[in-house]
């Protein structure tokens, strides 16, 4: 692989009068997990269509390990994994027999075969349940599954398009921990489309944001967090209510507030004094265990970029 796996320039798509990709210019190092957030519509899935070569820009040029993904996407390709939209899984086979199968497409010889899909369902925690049916299986093994697939070939680099969608928080907190091991082991390039704001903060080396096919920002979460001034409040105690809650999400220091299980969740204006609000919560007869302050979350300063209206 070069150091830069992705290199896109005034990259744009449109679709008759909608323009969904809109002069897209960045850098994907190569060996990194790279986080591509915007809200559903913002263009995400169709930059990856873009790079693998299925559709050809309106204007502007895309490079993808080295090849130009308008004249040379087959050799993009053969170099990459994808999952996109459906997981490519074959319900009536086995876990195993659904790898056999595509390592057969990919050419790898039966040692190899072999050794591999041993390799990828050990890695998953799957090939104990290697001889089931896919079909009976819950949408978590499933994904893992499919990721699996993806990474059957070694490529040098994986699209992932919101690979937990779906899933329920335990699912998805187990398959990104596979996902993370997986491609420091494979020393693979990804590039995850997501609009799960914590998902990307766990996973990426670098993130992008995306809005109506406009590139926002780029760079480490922690920059993007910087860019975000807002400072977070956080409040665990007894009596915080609904009442409670929508009158210190009234207050003027107060852009948002939250509330769940006794615990308040403050997101401020900049540069505002806290100590008034902690009096009032007592005054409104709040009983408070802990009061925690800190600085935007990557939530923050991706609100802060595409604004609450989307």
């Amino acid at each position: 692989m070069t150091d830069c796996a992705i290199r896109t320039e005034g990259l744009t798509r449109d679709f008759g009068s909608l323009r969904a990709v809109d002069g897209i210019s960045l850098e994907v190092p190569a060996g990194a997990i790279f986080g591509f957030l915007g809200p559903n519509g913002s263009g995400k899935t169709t930059t990856i269509r873009l790079l693998l070569g299925l559709l050809e820009p309106t204007q502007g040029t895309a490079t993808v390990l080295g090849h130009d993904a308008r004249t040379d996407a087959a050799a993009i390709r053969q170099r990459c994994g994808a999952l996109l939209e459906h997981s490519g899984l074959y319900e009536r086979m086995t876990a195993q027999d659904n790898l056999e199968f595509y390592a057969r497409v990919w050419h790898l010889d039966p040692s190899q075969r072999r050794e591999r899909v041993h390799e990828l369902l050990s890695g998953l925690a799957l090939w104990d349940r290697r001889h089931e049916l896919v079909g009976a299986w819950s949408r978590g093994m499933k994904q893992k599954l499919a990721v699996a697939r993806a990474l059957l070939h070694r490529p040098d680099l994986v699209f992932l398009d919101e690979p937990t969608a779906g899933l329920d928080p335990i699912a998805a907190a187990a398959l990104r921990d596979d996902l993370t091991e997986l491609a420091r082991r494979e020393g693979v390039t990804v590039f995850l489309t997501t609009h799960n704001l914590g998902e990307a903060e766990k996973l990426c080396d670098q993130v992008a944001v995306i809005r109506s096919g406009h590139l926002l920002a780029v760079g480490r979460p922690d920059e993007l967090r910087g860019q975000a001034r807002r400072d977070r409040m956080e409040i665990t105690g007894r009596g915080l209510d609904s009442r409670v809650t929508a009158l210190v999400a009234a207050q003027p220091a107060v852009e948002s507030a939250e509330s769940d299980e006794g615990r308040l969740t403050l997101r401020l204006r900049d540069g505002q004094d806290t100590a008034p609000l902690v009096a009032l919560l007592v005054h409104e007869g709040v009983e408070i265990d802990e009061v925690r302050k800190g600085g935007a979350d990557l939530e923050d300063a991706f609100m802060a970029l595409v604004g609450t209206d989307q």
